[in-house]
């Protein structure tokens, strides 16, 4: 944003203003970027199966034990050992590979 504001003010004020607004715009710019950075850094990434575990969903295939659930609106590929009919609820306790390991 800041870098967007600095190439505004170069062509919006007058001649010798226009630089002092682009460098306060570049000075805005840095920090945004510095900000960001440390904001972001080191953070893991939460993606694919692990983000499910805790999750709740309904079962889409009988579960005795390999199945079908839904969670969060997609079907997954699913193991419960205690055994679950089309339409109990799950939640979901674990994962090997792509298969989650859900209990009732």
């Amino acid at each position: 944003m800041g870098l967007i504001a600095a190439l505004v003010l170069v062509f919006l004020l007058p001649h010798p203003w226009n630089y002092v607004g682009f460098a306060a715009g570049l000075v805005v710019f840095g920090s945004e970027l510095t900000f960001w950075h440390h904001k972001t850094r080191g953070q893991k990434k939460m993606v694919g199966a692990e983000t499910l575990i805790g999750a709740t969903g309904t079962v889409v295939t009988s579960c005795r034990p390999n199945g079908q659930v839904r969670v969060d609106g997609e079907i997954w590929g699913a193991r419960c050992e205690e055994g679950a009919d089309v339409g109990d609820k799950i939640t979901v306790v674990g994962r090997d590979d792509l298969t989650l390991i859900v209990s009732r």
